[in-house]
């Protein structure tokens, strides 16, 4: 290997580990800010807490959030009685290792978030290293995720999206690795059964299952797109260095598929599958509570059989009992999403998908107003005010929208399955809630879409600078890009304080509030 090679693979390190250690600051930077459970966090901090300390998630008194708040740790759950969770417990795990390192507090209930944020600013780094061939580049897409508010704040809040995310990208990163890793070894003839970058794909989209359902979307569309990767990889392969240019006949593509997906199925969604339920290890071992409290009869649910009552002998006919316990959670939870009650709710910042991606309908997750003017220099006849809302970065969001709608042309032009990566990525993240009219949802659920914006931009200043390779011409693409990093900064620098529950002047906020529906 040359001094060059080593000296470009150092810095395709050094680099993202610095922009990385950027992003880590500024997630860490005040995160106990406000210093009570906000939003969402009501439920996912206490079910952490209770998890960590008797392995399931119990019902908590009704004046948990005030005893917490004064520090007052005892008597916060209902002993014995576990606690109907619509969503499954590999980011509730997550949470509890914060909890048990820093404590039950606000801290301690985000700073798992706002590691795994940063770890997540890193990952995208090399992955779009990787498929742009430029550590600069790379950098560069880590900074905008780094420097963007839905994604900062969702790396200080005890939510699950943000978790959600890095798994995604995770597994998005590892794939892109096999596709690598395999296009080296083509004139290896024969399939490889051990794919190294496969079974870690698998590991991280099921910890994304694990995290939120919603990870299944993109388990089942990245999962056809690595074995249509590799079968065009193959047979351009057997084209440009064989020289074989006889056409495929149907039977011969249909072998190829099964030859390819078949491996790819037993790494990807086999091992997603076998993560998923050891995900769910501590309801497994406590499955006897959820069968009192549930099994029986809870509400409009049915029944969940004999054995609840009857249940079976010996450690074989008990694991039965608990995966078709587990089995009927998921039935019951599943009615949740999609019955009746959540049709019947409403919340004030819900939003339909369409407009997540313009940053129609932001989310204020806290808010403290008419505080004294004093302590933010406003007006003697004005206030101050506090909020945490989770709002985008315009000069991230925006240009991302424009270069995914371009990304999808220029994939359709030249077949070049990189651009796969952020147009399917988009489909597999936010796709699935267009349909969505009957139920809140909001729209923080996009920052699962938000690195794949990221990457066709870098994709396209990627094709920029290697379509005008003269000077001038590349002058100008880092003219276009140095542009956007620094409208990116000026955005980070202007709307940090509503992203932080920074103390901000009346009037100060509201000019931050470029549009009505982001109040």
């Amino acid at each position: 290997m040359s001094a060059a090679i080593r000296h470009e693979r150092l810095w395709g390190w050094i680099g993202p580990l610095v922009v990385m250690a950027l992003a880590l600051g500024v997630r860490l930077w005040h995160l106990g800010r406000p210093g009570t459970l906000s939003f969402d966090e009501t439920y996912y901090a206490k079910n952490a807490w209770s998890m960590l300390h008797v392995g399931y998630a119990q019902d908590y008194v009704e004046d948990a959030d005030k005893k917490i708040a004064a520090g007052h740790l005892s008597d916060l759950f209902i002993s014995g009685q576990p606690t109907q969770t619509v969503h499954p417990e590999a980011g509730k795990w997550l949470i509890a290792i914060g909890e048990q390192a820093f404590g039950m507090d606000s801290f301690g209930w985000r700073v798992s978030a706002a590691v795994v944020g940063a770890l997540t600013v890193l990952v995208l780094a090399r992955l779009v290293r990787r498929l742009t061939g430029s550590t600069v580049i790379g950098c560069l897409a880590g900074l905008l995720l780094a420097l963007d508010g839905t994604h900062l704040v969702m790396s200080r809040l005890a939510l699950l999206d943000g978790f959600l995310t890095f798994w995604i990208v995770a597994a998005v990163a590892c794939l892109v690795a096999d596709h690598d890793w395999i296009g080296s070894r083509l004139d290896r003839h024969r399939h490889r059964l051990l794919r190294p970058w496969q079974l870690l794909a698998g590991l991280c989209l099921g910890l994304a299952c694990g995290t939120k359902w919603s990870g299944i979307y993109v388990l089942a569309v990245f999962g056809v797109a690595v074995v249509v990767w590799e079968v065009i990889a193959r047979r351009r392969y057997r084209r440009t260095v064989l020289g074989r240019h006889r056409t495929l006949s149907r039977r011969s593509w249909f072998t190829s598929l099964v030859a390819v997906g078949v491996p790819a199925f037993v790494t990807l969604v086999g091992v997603a599958a076998v993560v998923y339920v050891a995900t769910w290890t501590g309801w497994l071992i406590h499955h006897g509570v959820y069968e009192q409290r549930f099994g029986l009869g809870y509400g409009d649910e049915a029944a969940w059989g004999a054995y609840v009552k009857d249940p079976s002998s010996g450690f074989l006919g008990q694991s039965v009992d608990a995966l078709r316990s587990l089995w009927h959670y998921h039935v019951m939870t599943y009615h949740f999403h999609t019955g009746a009650y959540l049709a019947a709710q409403s919340h004030d910042y819900q939003s339909q998908a369409w407009g997540w991606l313009v940053l129609d309908r932001p989310v204020s997750v806290a808010v403290k107003s008419d505080l004294p003017a004093a302590p933010c220099g406003a007006a003697a006849a004005s206030s101050c005010i506090r909020e945490t809302l989770i709002l985008g970065n315009p000069a991230v969001w925006w240009p991302g929208l424009a270069a995914s709608a371009v990304a999808m042309f220029v994939w359709i032009a030249d077949r070049d399955w990189r651009w796969s990566v952020p147009v399917l990525g988009l489909l597999a993240t936010w796709a699935p809630w267009l349909p969505i009219m009957d139920r809140p949802i909001f729209s923080f659920y996009a920052v699962a879409t938000l690195p794949f914006m990221i990457i066709a931009i870098c994709l396209l200043l990627d094709l920029a600078r290697r379509r005008l390779p003269t000077p001038r011409g590349r002058y100008s693409v880092w003219l276009a890009a140095g542009a956007l990093l620094t409208a990116v900064v000026i955005g980070f620098w202007y709307f940090y304080p509503v992203w932080t529950f920074g103390i901000l002047p009346y009037d100060a906020w509201h000019d931050r509030m470029w549009f009505d529906r982001w109040i």
